[in-house]
Formats: structure tokens, C-alpha cells, sequence
């Protein structure tokens, strides 16, 4: 593999040690092995790991495919894909209700994940970043190499990459509202989270009211968290469980109404700011 990238012109001075290590997360091995083989240029030139990169240098770094653990992924149909926005780096796609986002098991070809390595093969595999409930839609972000994948994984710890869904609840909700509650595993099934104040994980959703719709209402929610089951859950647990969950609502009808409606990002590496919407919607 090959990367070529631009440092911003507004970038702080910082060693190139620096900019692996620290800002980029490249593994202490494959560092060694970049440094060993001098995988690494600085406008077309060979530098050391002590020497200063600055703003607008082009960065070259050379990687090995035996860098990086292979992995095996079934392929599945590209035609299912439809692209949301797509870079060197980056694809975000809008997933269908009823698919799952990866495989649970190695012989599994119908997810989405199998479906965008379709759709990227046979240069490049898909990582997964982030995941949607099988029963729900939208926008989800996938890491056409495992170079970006940490950087991406501590966007979405350090709540960088916004997320906005679109949900629809039973009953009449008045007000917004944000959710504080801890989450954790149901002890009684094992499909299900449950509100756990004492050995739950910190979960956090901003519920805005959008409309009306006959006996129910439209909602907004935004993720502080990434729980199991955040939003079906939280929303639940005020007596306002989702049209069409079929865990937490006791009598669904029709499919799971959440849909992940918005993503925004600052790119890792160009710091361009990337704003998808996943359109129709639910409304």
C-alpha cells in the first residue's frame, strides 16, 4: 500500500515520530518496520523519524500488506450498496433495515460489510467502524484501510464524528429531553440491554421533538454514546418505546422506525469537514 498525504498548510511543526505515534496511531510495529525499510518520504525525499514535518509537506508512506493481519471477507453483492460519500480513505453508505452491518460468523456473505467489499473489491477491504442495529437504517462509515481505522475509532470515542437519527415513538412527547441513564446487559435475555444504574455503562441521548404523527411523535436523537441499543432502549425507559421495535415495544408492527439521518466529520487526514445525510428518511 501506498499513501500520499497532504499535511494542512495551517499544521503545527511536529517530528515525524510525532506524526506517526501520536496523531496517525500507526502501531509500534509497523513503525518499525516504516523506519527499518525507509518507508517513509517528505516531498518525494527520504527523512528520519527525529526530523520536522511541517504544513503542506506531502507525506509518503510505503506499507507492506504483511504489515497489517489479513483477514477474509466473503464477497457479497455490489448493487446493494449505495454510496453516501466516498475518498481514498473513506466510504459512507446507506444501509437497508433488515441487514446487518458485519458477519457474526465466518461463513456469512448477506451483510452490508460483505456488500461494500464487493462493491471496493479487488484493490481494497472495508473496515468497520461503527455498526447500526440490524432492524435500522442509514448512514454508517466504513475505513477502506486499516491505517485509518484507529484514527476513526478515537474520532468516534472522543465524540468528533456527530451522529443524527431519526426515530418514531408510541405516545405523545411534548418536550425535548436528554437521557442520562446507564445501560447494561438484561440478565433475562440475552438479545436485550436493560437500564442498569449500577453496573450499566454512561450512555447519553438528546431527544428533540420533530412532529407530530397521529398517536405518535417524530423525534430527532443525537448519540453523546454508542451503547447496545442506546436509543431503543433510553427512549423505552420513558414509556416511549420505538414503532416497530420488536424487543422493547409490546406490540410491534412494521419495521424498526430509527434511521441514522446524519453524519459529520472532520477528515483525519485533509481536516475538510464531510456533512452526509441519508435521505428519504422516515419523514
Amino acid at each position: 500500500m501506498k499513501f500520499m498525504i497532504t499535511l494542512p498548510v495551517d499544521s503545527p511543526d511536529k517530528t515525524i515520530k510525532e506524526l506517526l505515534e501520536v496523531e496517525w496511531l500507526v502501531p509500534r510495529k509497523v513503525r518499525h518496520f516504516i523506519r527499518t525499510r525507509k518507508g517513509i518520504l517528505v516531498n518525494g525525499e527520504t527523512r528520519h523519524f527525529q526530523e520536522l514535518v511541517h504544513g503542506g509537506d506531502e507525506i509518503t508512506l510505503l506499507i507492506e500488506d504483511s504489515d497489517y493481519p489479513a483477514r477474509t471477507i466473503h464477497i457479497g453483492n455490489k448493487n446493494l450498496v449505495e454510496v453516501l460519500y466516498e475518498d481514498e480513505h473513506l466510504i459512507v453508505v446507506n444501509k437497508p433495515a433488515g441487514m446487518k452491518t458485519h458477519p457474526n460468523q465466518p461463513e456469512e456473505a448477506d451483510t452490508l460489510l460483505n456488500h461494500v467489499a464487493a462493491y471496493l473489491a479487488p484493490e481494497v477491504e472495508p473496515h468497520v467502524v461503527h455498526r447500526l442495529d440490524k432492524e435500522t437504517s442509514g448512514a454508517i462509515l466504513f475505513a477502506k484501510n486499516p491505517f485509518v481505522l484507529p484514527i476513526l475509532g478515537r474520532m468516534l470515542e472522543q465524540k468528533d464524528i456527530y451522529r443524527r437519527y431519526q426515530a418514531v415513538v408510541h405516545g405523545k412527547m411534548t418536550k425535548d429531553i436528554t437521557i442520562n441513564k446507564k445501560i447494561g446487559r438484561d440478565r433475562h435475555d440475552r438479545r436485550k440491554r436493560r437500564i442498569d444504574p449500577k453496573n450499566g455503562k454512561p450512555a447519553v441521548t438528546h431527544v428533540t421533538i420533530a412532529q407530530p404523527q397521529g398517536q405518535n411523535t417524530a423525534v430527532f436523537c443525537q448519540l453523546d454514546t454508542g451503547r447496545t441499543h442506546q436509543i431503543r432502549v433510553h427512549l423505552a425507559s420513558l414509556g416511549h418505546p420505538l414503532v416497530g421495535d420488536p424487543l422493547y415495544s409490546k406490540n410491534p408492527k412494521g419495521r424498526l422506525m430509527l434511521h441514522a439521518y446524519e453524519l459529520h466529520l472532520v477528515h483525519p487526514f485533509t481536516k475538510e469537514k464531510i456533512a452526509v445525510t441519508a435521505t428519504p428518511g422516515l419523514w
